[in-house]
Order: C-alpha cells, then sequence, then structure tokens
C-alpha cells in the first residue's frame, strides 16, 4: 500500500466499500503515515462541514439571469 492507492481507494474508504484485505492494508499504512491521515482526517471533516451546512440563497439578480438563461436554453430545447 502507498499513498497514491490510498488517494485513489479514498471515496471507497469512506463510503466504507472496500474489500476488508484491500481496507486493513490501507488502515495499515494510515497507521504509519501521518500525510496520509491528515489527508483522510481533512475529506472526513469537509464533508460533515458540507452535509451539516445551509445552502446560500442566490443573490436576487443571479437567480433572476439564471432563470432567464433556462428559460433561454428550454425554448431552443423545445424549437
Amino acid at each position: 500500500m502507498n499513498c497514491k492507492t490510498i488517494v485513489t481507494e479514498l471515496t471507497n474508504y469512506l463510503d466504507d466499500a472496500l474489500d476488508p484485505m484491500l481496507r486493513q492494508a490501507l488502515e495499515q499504512h494510515l497507521g504509519k503515515c501521518k500525510d496520509c491521515r491528515l489527508v483522510v482526517d481533512t475529506t472526513k471533516q469537509t464533508i460533515q462541514i458540507y452535509c451539516n451546512s445551509e445552502p446560500a440563497p442566490l443573490p436576487t439578480d443571479t437567480r433572476q439571469r439564471l432563470h432567464a438563461a433556462l428559460e433561454k436554453k428550454l425554448r431552443r430545447a423545445r424549437a
């Protein structure tokens, strides 16, 4: 197991979707590699913050421009 494999398998690891032997090898690597632990911990924290946050409201002018652009695109698609 190396650092590149950790990055490649990070999503599967966090989703608990790894083969048990690969998970064990990954966790052994994490026990020895401070940099990879930092990547995993930071990613977990980022996901937690994102999942627990409320969406930011769009400014009125941005929302209006978005709606206008979507309406224009839909009209073109129907034509």
